[in-house]
């Protein structure tokens, strides 16, 4: 990694834990450059304000669950052909892959972002809203392959059962940031395991 790229991304981390830490708005950009070891002008050379910084930090962000949802749902669809059994084991994967985090799951952006919305410019905000629809249209696909061969046991909208999954993995971040209890997450996935099997699955499956 070049310097100028290593020196954005180490910005980028403390920034990130800083937003993370205590909010966009409590997050100065003095804080960040004197952690960095940097001048202001250096700062002002890898991002022209602090909403650009807030954009990369999302985009980065993005790409990182991407990666992370990818491999691990990938994965479970080489452990089994079925639409359905290889979501029930990618979310086990997901649970034990947050539970192996040792001080927990860091945080979510695009929630923290959602908290501070007035703070942004338009551009940070509809990038906020995409990463949501983004991960709308993720679990829909697959609930919808999955609705295809086990029509749901509850009449229920497929989109809400889509959106279950992002808010279960959300808001678990929360509460097991809010009371220090970083197994919670993973307890929360798992009831959606349970969740899903119970929606999808008949006694004879």
């Amino acid at each position: 990694m070049r310097k100028g790229q290593a020196t954005r991304e180490k910005l980028m981390d403390i920034a990130e834990a800083a937003v993370l830490s205590k909010g966009f708005g409590a997050t100065s950009i003095e804080e960040i450059i004197a952690e960095a070891e940097i001048t202001k002008s250096g700062f002002f050379y890898h991002f022209k304000d602090k909403n650009e910084l807030a954009r990369a930090l999302l985009e980065r962000h993005i790409r990182n669950d991407d990666t992370i949802l990818d491999g691990v749902f990938a994965r479970a669809r080489q452990l089994h052909d079925d639409p359905l059994h290889a979501f029930l084991i990618g979310l086990k994967l997901l649970s034990e892959l947050l539970d192996d985090m040792p001080n927990g799951h860091p945080g979510c952006l695009v929630a923290t972002y959602c908290y501070n919305e007035r703070l942004f410019d338009q551009d940070v905000r509809d990038l906020n809203r995409q990463a949501v629809v983004r991960w709308r249209m993720r679990f829909l696909k697959v609930i919808e392959e999955i609705a295809a061969i086990y029509p749901p046991r509850l009449d229920v909208n497929l989109t809400d059962v889509a959106d279950m999954v992002s808010n279960t993995v959300e808001g678990g971040i929360i509460m097991s940031k809010t009371l220090k209890e970083p197994r919670v997450l993973g307890a929360q996935i798992l009831l959606l395991h349970s969740y899903m099997k119970l929606l999808f699955l008949t006694p004879q499956n």
